[in-house]
């Protein structure tokens, strides 16, 4: 099963908490008590997301955390990114590639174009969308006669 983690959850839910208002800092504590999750939990993604740049950081009394850039700006991937690394679904589509099966499997090409496609899928979807102040357009498959004509063909006949 393809699925983030709980801690890519969870940061996401802190990104959305600081992309409303954007312009305003919030401390841990603050974002904590907003999304009610465990501070603990929260400063070890805003740490990681400020080590990624997604957020900056100030310190002192007016000090906190903010979005490095337009929640319109960070995608989806950049979260997964600073979280779990970089979107890998076998061990041959990732950057650092250690199958000892590379040279000789049929099937590592076609996995990478699928880590490519979800990869894509992931840079298309901004936080901004993630969390709703933008709308996500809706993919639906092209179910025209010609799916249906192909389908009844391999079917023999029957829908």
């Amino acid at each position: 099963m393809l699925r983030i983690s709980k801690l890519t959850d969870y940061g996401t839910v802190i990104l959305a908490c600081l992309a409303a208002p954007p312009e305003r800092r919030h401390t841990a504590a603050e974002v904590a008590e907003r999304t009610r999750l465990a501070l603990p939990t929260v400063s070890k993604l805003l740490k990681s997301f400020h080590r990624a740049g997604l957020v900056t950081s100030v310190r002192g009394s007016h000090g906190g955390y903010q979005l490095s850039r337009p929640a319109a700006q960070i995608s989806a991937a950049s979260i997964i990114d600073a979280i779990e690394g970089p979107v890998a679904i076998t061990e041959c589509s990732g950057n650092h590639s250690a199958c000892d099966l590379e040279t000789s499997c049929s099937t590592g090409g076609s996995w990478q174009r699928i880590n490519a496609a979800i990869r894509n899928s992931l840079d298309g979807i901004s936080l901004a969308q993630l969390c709703g102040q933008e709308t996500v357009a809706v993919w639906r498959p092209d179910l025209s006669g010609s799916f249906r004509a192909e389908a009844a063909t391999r079917s023999g006949g029957r829908l």
